[in-house]
């Protein structure tokens, strides 16, 4: 095993560890504090069993090749559009919070939209590599028109914090794959303009920018969390209040282990622990980016370079968020906060990566 792998397995296993401690931390506490007749281990448990499901599927994944997932991803893509479209079947899809992004099976809930964030720009590379060069307008066309059906269908959910990470991992697969600027970027502007347009003219758009730029206006409503999370992280300070020692957990800041669990740990943990938190993070980007570099094959090196962004701009996002310099949006931290299809969806990532990283060191002996 070379070095990038080890310190990728390295990094991811640090902040899965820390993140178990954190979810058992912040669970555990909301179970004293209410009362509550269940096992304080058990999201611990369920959580470490879905860890192991995502090695099992990673494992699975690195046996067949990263060279074989692409060519399968035109059938996972179909497999994976169609559970997207059975959310909106009544008894089958399951809404939370007026969001339809959940199927429910044996007993576990999963959200397709987690694996199409791997499965769709896997896809479009499949469909580059067979393209003559340089792509022509209407094949480009094409292939848009097919991939918008899932993303249309995540965004229909709604999850708009998917479809703007699924859209944002195209552009850069369209800088990488050099697709003319004036097939996409212009449409996309043009798109962009007029959206911003149509939302200003909606009465709510206006009033949760104001809440985002100053929550406390909102404290039972949708500032609730951000202005929670920002006690937490302020109150932690340098070194922190110590392990196990939040107050926000208590109730105060709801979603403690899913979204907002960084906030947790910045309050416990301090300015330090998040700086260490940032390291780690930086650490599996950097790994992720040499390995796609040192790729010998084009598919290797798009592939790692969309997968290890598409790990890295969620935690971005999920970080930002909870220090306040982003909306709040449901957006998991991936390895870290609780979130079973999420992490399942990141481990095969993960090993994908592990994959490309190995047949980048066989072709170099």
């Amino acid at each position: 095993m070379g070095r990038a792998s080890l310190w990728l397995i390295i990094s991811t296993a640090l902040l899965f560890s820390f993140g178990l401690a954190m979810i058992f931390n912040t669970t555990s506490a909301e179970i004293i504090d209410r009362g509550l007749d269940v096992s304080i281990h058990r999201v611990l448990f369920k959580q470490a069993l879905y860890g192991m499901v995502g090695v099992f599927l990673g494992m699975a994944a690195y046996r067949a090749g990263y060279s074989s997932l692409i060519r399968l991803s035109g059938p996972l893509l179909i497999l994976f559009t169609v559970l997207l479209a059975l959310l909106f079947v009544p008894n089958i899809g399951q809404s939370v919070n007026g969001a339809r992004r959940w199927i429910l099976l044996l007993g576990h809930s999963f959200q397709p939209s987690e694996f199409a964030k791997l499965i769709i720009p896997t896809f479009y590379i499949y469909w580059y590599l067979k393209q003559p060069k340089p792509i022509a307008w209407i094949p480009f066309l094409k292939i848009l028109g097919l991939i918008f059906i899932p993303i249309g269908l995540i965004l229909l959910e709604p999850d708009n914090g998917t479809t703007a990470i699924i859209f944002s991992t195209l552009v850069v697969l369209f800088i990488l794959t050099k697709i003319r600027w004036l097939y996409w970027a212009l449409p996309l502007f043009v798109l962009g303009v007029i959206g911003v347009g149509a939302a200003l003219q909606m009465p709510h758009v206006p009033d949760r920018i104001r809440i985002y730029l100053h929550p406390e206006l909102d404290l039972r409503g949708k500032g609730h969390q951000p202005h929670q999370a920002k006690i937490a992280a302020g109150s932690g300070r340098l070194l922190g209040r110590g392990l196990g020692e939040s107050l926000q957990k208590l109730n105060y800041l709801p979603e403690a282990r899913n979204d907002y669990i960084a906030a947790i740990y910045a309050e416990e943990t301090g300015f330090v622990g998040v700086v260490a938190l940032i390291v780690l993070y930086m650490s599996l980007t950097y790994t992720g980016f040499f390995i796609a570099i040192k790729s010998p094959h084009q598919e290797g090196f798009l592939l790692a370079s969309i997968l290890t962004f598409l790990i890295s701009i969620q935690a971005f996002l999920n970080l930002g968020i909870v220090s306040g310099l982003l909306p709040s949006k449901g957006m998991t931290l991936p390895f870290f906060s609780q979130g079973g299809t999420s992490l399942i969806a990141n481990t095969i990532a993960l090993f994908i990566l592990l994959d490309i990283s190995r047949k980048g060191e066989l072709y170099e002996t």
